[in-house]
């Protein structure tokens, strides 16, 4: 996969698909086949830890920053979700993302409900050439763990290995009533059904008997091509130690951290506490942080239950969430547009 860059009158600053700047860290070593896990140093303390006013004006070559296209804060048709998802693509941001969610309602708002999560990535597959792409993050309690394996691994194929397979056990109660998945005991069927999903990814033959999920010599084939990549997202420290012994990544929304770099810090620390408790070197584990952005102060497409970055503060911020350890930056944006895509893109001066 290839990488993009930041740009400023002074320098260009390359950006790698995967792995982060060697000067931070020295680079660890290989694990699990071909996938380069992150450096050293994320529970670390951060020393001389920088402010917005003395970062320079562009992120460093180590942060991979992706967008999150429109979930719920609008009724979105294909040709506009597409042309958002080329938008980010021509404009030399990483990576793309979908919500997995069913319905929401009774929050004060209209009922609405994003288009299915894997059909959406397959066909986003299909129309980008260099984005990584996955579900922010797909929820075992609505898919039965073998199809979500071979969703996967046809998503996989589309994109020619750029699939990240997010994943995480779901939350919102209204959609598990509504659709009929049971909201009980979440954490416990979420890790019987990811034990299946990443054994079934990795090519593995797989029989399971659990108390909610059973699988007999099951297999995913057509084998995946190159290998997939898993990303975790949530922040309870139970499913935290459940998921962070086999995932390559953590990825934390905005609101359980605050949108804010301290935030950020002290939620990647407990990742770091919680790795070494479980026997995973923290190195191994990339860290991913979405970022709630307004442009022009945002149009209320997404509730402001934190304070929002601003685009003319957004570099600053990428910056001090990289001193902080982060990975990855993935936007949140309020509109979610094309228009405000490149408006960013434009911000942080970025190029394929």
């Amino acid at each position: 996969m290839s990488g993009c860059a930041w740009r400023n009158s002074h320098t260009t600053w390359s950006f790698a698909s995967i792995g982060v700047a060697a000067h931070r860290h020295p680079p660890p070593p290989r694990v699990r086949g071909d996938y380069v896990p992150a450096p050293a140093g994320r529970g670390d303390a951060i020393p001389g830890r920088r402010s917005a006013a003395n970062v320079p004006s562009m992120p460093p070559a180590s942060l991979r920053v992706g967008i999150q296209l429109p979930e719920v804060e609008r009724n979105v048709r294909w040709p506009e979700m597409r042309a958002i998802a080329l938008a980010a693509e021509e404009s030399g941001f990483d990576s793309i993302w979908l919500g997995d969610h069913l319905l929401y309602r009774d929050d004060g708002r209209p009922e609405r409900a994003p288009w299915d999560v894997w059909t959406q990535l397959a066909a986003l597959a299909a129309a980008t050439t260099r984005v990584r792409l996955g579900p922010l993050v797909a929820a075992t309690a609505f898919h039965a763990p073998g199809m979500l394996a071979r969703a996967a691994a046809s998503v996989a194929e589309v994109s020619d290995g750029r699939l990240v397979f997010g994943i995480g056990a779901g939350w919102n109660q209204t959609e598990f009533q509504a659709f009929g998945f049971p909201y009980d005991r979440r954490v416990s069927r979420f890790a019987e059904s990811f034990e299946v999903v990443r054994r079934l990814i990795a090519g593995e033959h797989v029989s399971f008997t659990g108390e909610f999920v059973a699988v007999q010599d099951a297999v995913v084939i057509p084998r995946p091509s190159k290998r997939i990549p898993l990303m975790f997202g949530g922040n309870g420290e139970r499913i935290l130690s459940l998921a962070l012994p086999h995932v390559d990544a953590w990825n934390t929304w905005y609101s359980p951290y605050g949108n804010t770099v301290a935030g950020f810090a002290e939620a990647s620390d407990k990742v770091s506490a919680i790795c070494a408790r479980v026997g995973r070197d923290p190195r191994e584990v990339e860290r991913s942080a979405c970022v709630f952005v307004a442009v022009a102060g945002g149009e209320g497409e997404r509730p402001h239950d934190v304070a929002p970055i601003e685009p003319d503060t957004l570099a600053a911020h990428l910056q001090d969430l990289v001193d902080a350890g982060a990975d990855e930056a993935i936007l949140v944006v309020d509109p979610i547009t094309e228009r405000t895509v490149r408006t960013l893109a434009s911000a942080l001066e970025r190029t394929p």
